[in-house]
Order: C-alpha cells, then sequence, then structure tokens
C-alpha cells in the first residue's frame, strides 16, 4: 500500500533534532547513564515506531529484545536496561502511567508520530487508543478524534483532592518487604520505606517492579552505608521521584529552589526527614 495509505501504522523513518543533546531530558539521561541511556531510548523508539505511535510490550521481553539490538558484548546485564527504561519513564522519556500497563509512548514520541504520518505523509490516525496530544493548549489535537484517557481537567482534580487528602492524613509506611531478597541494613531500610511513603504521597502507588528498580538503583548508586542513607533522606526531604547522586547537584533539579512543581501543576511538597521519621516512633 502506498504512501499516506490510512490504516498504514508503522513509521519506515523519524528525524532526530540537531539539538538532541541539548534537551534536558537527554542531559540527565546521559549524566546517569551515560552513551548506554542514550542508546537504550534510541532503540525504544525504533520499537516503538515499527508499532505505531505506541507499542504494547512488557518490560521484560523490551528490556531483551533492546539487549539483542544493541548485542550482549555492550549490555552488563538486563536489570541494567530495565533501569535505564524505568529511568526514561520517571524524566518523561516515556509515559510512566502507562508503562505500568505495558504500553511504550510519551508525548514526545507521538509528537514526531503527528509531524511526520498525518501532516507530512497526509495518513489518517489507525486509532485514537492511548492518545497523549491535544489535552495541552499549546498541543494541536488530532483530527478532531475523542481522546479515550481521562481529560487533563479530571487529572488535575484527582490530583489535588489526592493533594489535600495526604495533607489530612498522616503518611502510611508500609510493612519492611524485601522484594527479590535484596536487603538492606535495618537502618537504610527504614529511610527507604519513610521515601516509599513520601513518594507515594506524591505521585501515587508505586508498583512492586519499580520498588524493585529503585532498590537496585540504590545499590549501584554507592557501595558505601553511610553514603546510601544520604541518597534516600536527600530524595526523601526533596519529594524526589527517584535517587541522585548527594554530591552532585544537578542543574534541572538546581533550577527551581523552594517550591517544586510536578507534571499535574500543584506545588510537590518538601519534607523534614527527621521530623518524618520522628513522628513514625511517636
Amino acid at each position: 500500500m502506498g504512501r499516506g495509505a490510512p490504516n498504514k501504522k508503522d513509521l519506515a523513518y523519524f528525524p532526530k533534532m540537531v539539538d538532541f543533546y541539548e534537551d534536558d531530558k537527554i542531559f540527565d539521561l546521559l549524566d546517569r547513564y551515560g552513551p548506554l541511556g542514550v542508546t537504550v531510548y534510541d532503540c525504544i523508539l525504533c520499537i516503538v515506531y515499527k508499532h505505531g505511535y505506541y507499542a504494547e510490550i512488557p518490560l521484560d521481553k523490551l528490556s531483551r529484545m533492546i539487549i539483542k539490538m544493541i548485542g550482549n558484548k555492550w549490555v552488563k546485564s538486563q536489570k541494567a536496561v530495565v533501569q535505564v527504561v524505568h529511568f526514561c519513564s520517571e524524566i518523561g522519556l516515556i509515559d510512566d502511567d502507562l508503562m505500568t500497563e505495558n504500553i511504550i509512548t510519551s508525548v514526545g514520541i507521538q509528537r514526531r508520530y503527528y509531524e511526520i504520518a498525518v501532516k507530512r505523509m497526509k495518513r489518517q490516525l489507525y486509532t485514537d487508543k492511548y492518545w497523549l496530544l491535544g489535552k495541552a493548549k499549546d498541543e494541536e489535537p488530532l483530527l478532531n478524534a475523542p481522546l479515550n484517557r481521562i481529560n487533563s481537567e479530571e487529572n488535575n482534580f484527582n490530583s489535588e483532592k489526592n493533594r489535600k487528602t495526604s495533607e489530612l492524613n498522616p503518611i502510611e509506611i508500609k510493612e519492611n518487604k524485601n522484594i527479590d531478597n535484596i536487603a538492606f541494613s535495618p537502618e537504610l531500610e527504614r529511610a527507604f520505606q519513610i521515601y516509599l511513603a513520601v513518594r507515594k504521597s506524591n505521585y501515587g502507588d508505586v508498583p512492586d517492579e519499580q520498588i524493585r528498580a529503585l532498590r537496585d538503583d540504590l545499590l549501584s548508586l554507592s557501595d558505601k552505608e553511610e553514603e546510601r542513607i544520604a541518597i534516600v533522606k536527600k530524595a526523601t526531604a526533596s519529594g524526589w521521584k527517584s535517587f541522585y547522586r548527594t554530591e552532585k547537584k544537578r542543574e534541572s533539579f538546581s533550577r527551581a529552589k523552594g517550591k517544586v512543581k510536578d507534571n499535574n501543576n500543584f506545588e510537590r511538597r518538601k519534607y523534614d526527614f527527621e521530623a518524618l521519621e520522628s513522628e513514625l516512633i511517636g
């Protein structure tokens, strides 16, 4: 079927802008994982565009596909690829919510797809499933297609409601779960559980798969127990979604001091770790 066919989904190519490496998210990815991080992300883009503007692939299968594309020689383990994929979702290169449903896509992925498939190749959109564009005022709606996901106003309302509820209720700490037998010391485990509680109050439930990745991530950041504890406490006090080395202030986080806003447009609270700990032990 020729160019412009209405039911053709995949792309044969996609553009890469010359300022690709100047993007803050790509900077963060390189800063954290180096060339492997960007290579994994490039593989994800190729996999998605072979399917259209989203790919329905479980994380385990996705990571194995990426290793096959890169080659075992250059990847230490499947776990390393999974960590990169999770980090991509945390910084917004992949939609975090949809990834928990095994859907790989993002606003950026869909924007590029729209530019190529719809604007340049004059295709019709083969479906509107998992479509993310058209929610914000600066986004162009696609062919007036109805969106099957919750609209942004409902998202903002629910986020505000959750925020107010979490302010009224004390933070709940779950019982110690050493998922996959990754054992922390009692002090590190306590700090980690407080971090999970704060993250849940800011961003919602954390799936077990992400908890495993966070544990692995924390272990990879330092070999010293006291540094790991410091990293967790810093992430908790700052209301961060993931961990970063304490000795290295990342540019993207230092831009906004004091109040930080998340993607739902409400102010993310900062926490006094010692006060939280005192509250927990009564």
